[in-house]
């Protein structure tokens, strides 16, 4: 089964879903795209390095250093 007929079947399913049973479904889902979200932070967070570099990048572009987008466009 594809992924549109996942999709298709599950909205299907909500369909014949009375209001309170498909509140439990939309917690549900929230649950595993916010689970799915923190997950992605943790494995990014445990590269070495990564939280530093992202501060400095903050702090550069703050401050006014970086490369507008345009000239990048150009040079590439």
């Amino acid at each position: 089964m594809n992924t549109t007929e996942i999709r298709d079947l599950i909205n299907e399913y909500a369909e014949q879903l009375p209001d309170e049973r498909l509140r439990v479904v939309a917690d549900f889902m929230a649950y595993l795209v916010d689970k799915e979200s923190e997950e992605a932070t943790e494995e990014l967070l445990a590269i070495p390095g990564l939280s530093e570099k992202l501060e400095k990048a903050e702090k550069d572009f703050a401050e006014g250093r970086f490369t507008p987008v345009e000239k990048l466009k150009r040079k590439y």
